[in-house]
């Protein structure tokens, strides 16, 4: 573990390298678009619009509540969800650069989280203009938001860590783990509401990304994140972030082998 910590702090330090990259990579994606960026505000407001209008009639939902809490749910987890899926593909897709130059290795990971960071400052918009709309629940409950997605993130970075660590070593896993995103999205209260699920509640008490997920949706909507919500995501990334730590101690240097 202390060789990952060591990478960890030269990784931290090479801020300017980490964020560089990632900005550029968005950047990339839309060169010679006028919109830029915001191309996936606007794909990510129509989804949200056109999922909302159906969902929400067939749930038979207030648009009032349902829109800001769909919308919440949406950005946050497309921002988790991509952070992990593009997070597999972390080393691999900087093989070439790892095996030329001697670089802390998880300024790679670092690079992943802040570039899907950047998008979800764009997609954020969204919620921002929806509460303007429908009006703020609660003023108390909003600086709560900014220590809840610290957190979250962190469980994001934690996975990413392990999961880019293990796709470098086996191929096949990038493959696996967007799949399991994609079941994950299904079962995860995201386009319907905890309450809904009467009789399968253990879907949404066993599942930690429902946890994850409350706790930044929640003060944006209102609610404080209950105490059950804050021991879990806690918990989740204090173990997450001991095992990604010591499973990249102990498999740093065969990261350019496996690359």
């Amino acid at each position: 573990m202390k060789q990952s910590t060591q990478d960890l702090t030269r990784s931290l330090g090479a801020w300017r390298l980490w964020t560089l990259l990632g900005w550029l990579e968005v950047r990339q994606r839309y060169a010679r678009s006028r919109v830029g960026p915001f191309w996936l505000t606007i794909s990510m407001g129509v989804m949200i619009g056109s999922i909302g209008v159906v969902y929400g009639t067939l749930f038979g939902q207030s648009m009032r509540e349902y829109l800001p809490f769909l919308a919440i749910s949406l950005v946050m987890w497309t921002a988790f969800s991509t952070t992990v899926t593009e997070g597999a593909m972390a080393y691999i897709s900087s093989g070439q650069f790892i095996r030329q130059a001697s670089t802390p290795k998880l300024i790679f990971v670092l690079q992943v989280v802040w570039r899907n960071l950047v998008i979800l400052a764009h997609n954020f918009v969204i919620v921002v203009l929806l509460l303007a709309v429908f009006g703020v629940k609660s003023w108390e409950t909003l600086p709560v938001f900014l220590p809840a997605l610290v957190l979250y993130m962190l469980n994001a970075m934690w996975i990413t860590m392990v999961v880019g660590l293990l796709s470098a070593r086996f191929r096949d896993l990038p493959q696996i783990i967007t799949a399991l995103m994609q079941m994950a999205f299904y079962v995860t209260p995201i386009l319907f509401k905890p309450a809904s699920l009467s009789r399968f509640t253990f879907v949404v008490e066993w599942n930690p990304l429902a946890y994850l997920i409350d706790l930044v949706r929640a003060p944006l909507i209102g609610q404080f994140p209950s105490a059950q919500t804050w021991g879990v995501c806690v918990a989740m990334a204090v173990v997450g972030w001991l095992l990604g730590l010591t499973l990249t101690g102990r498999y740093l240097k065969r990261i350019p082998y496996w690359v």
